[in-house]
């Protein structure tokens, strides 16, 4: 067999994407495999959905990064629904693990990865980047969230509402259509560090060839274990809109099921601006 070519990196994108600094947490759910399978088909059919003791394994990812351009800087929010895959071709080479055992990054050929259903950006110029380099199914939304951080009160809740959003003339035209509504509170938590990256992101283009970009991340992520019968109520997902598709699938595919784990990752800081002082009488 030849070699496959890469594919083509559109102008003026350059890859690798570099991250300025990157807030992200994910929220896994183990639900029935058939559903899943059947909406993977639709959408990423040289895929085969994952499945941890039967179960398949879906998952919301919200991000909050910097990127520097030599113009400047831009700040996007995005939030994915993915279903956790690999490729049919390359079924006997995926391991068999548990869910905490894949949380934690012990799939070391980095088959199982995230195939994209559906992605919320509030940036016009990713969405761009997404469809055309990725092949994302990326479209417009905005947020409001509440998150830790080290500029706010002490914590580790997590809150993200994602909202509606057109594009016009390459600026996002914010709707109030609720979409989705996500919260974590993992406040007296202890984490695993997880290695889990790179994570493989799937899609598929509209030629319908699969493709595959991985995304590394520098530092270890904080997994959480939601299994426990006690942290039922850890994570709250509610589904604003349902006569969409974001709404639909989510609601079909999640109803009433419970999360299973959580992962974070937020970028230190390598600056900080002190509290002032007063100087002394200049007499």
């Amino acid at each position: 067999m030849s070699p496959l070519p890469l594919p083509p990196v559109a102008e003026p994108f350059q890859l690798p994407f570099h991250y300025g600094a990157l807030h992200n947490i994910g929220i896994d759910w183990l639900t029935e495999a058939e559903p899943v399978r059947n909406l993977l088909a639709k959408h990423h059919p040289a895929l085969t959905a994952a499945t941890f003791d039967g179960r398949a394994l879906v998952s919301l990812n919200y991000q909050l990064y910097f990127a520097q351009y030599a113009f400047g800087g831009g700040v996007t929010q995005e939030i994915e629904y993915n279903v956790i895959a690999f490729p049919t071709a390359q079924a006997d080479r995926v391991p068999e693990l548990t869910y905490a055992q894949y949380a934690q990054g012990w799939d070391q050929t980095k088959l199982l990865g995230i195939a994209r259903i559906h992605v919320v950006c509030d940036n016009p110029y990713a969405i761009t980047a997404g469809r055309v380099l990725y092949a994302e199914p990326k479209y417009p939304g905005w947020f409001e969230v509440d998150l830790p951080s080290l500029n706010g009160p002490a914590g580790e809740t997590w809150t993200v509402h994602c909202k509606a959003a057109e594009v016009a003339d390459d600026t996002l035209v914010r709707e109030d259509t609720h979409l989705v509504s996500l919260r974590a509170e993992l406040d007296g938590l202890t984490a695993t560090p997880a290695n889990n990256t790179p994570i493989t992101g799937y899609g598929t283009d509209t030629d319908g060839r699969a493709l595959a970009g991985p995304m590394n991340v520098y530092q270890p992520y904080r997994w959480f274990d939601l299994s426990a019968p006690h942290h039922t109520d850890r994570v709250r997902l509610t589904v604003h809109s349902h006569d969409n598709d974001l709404g639909r699938d989510l609601h079909h595919l999640l109803g009433d099921t419970r999360a299973a784990g959580a992962w974070t990752y937020q970028s230190p800081p390598v600056a900080a601006h002190n509290r002032p002082y007063y100087l002394g009488s200049q007499d």
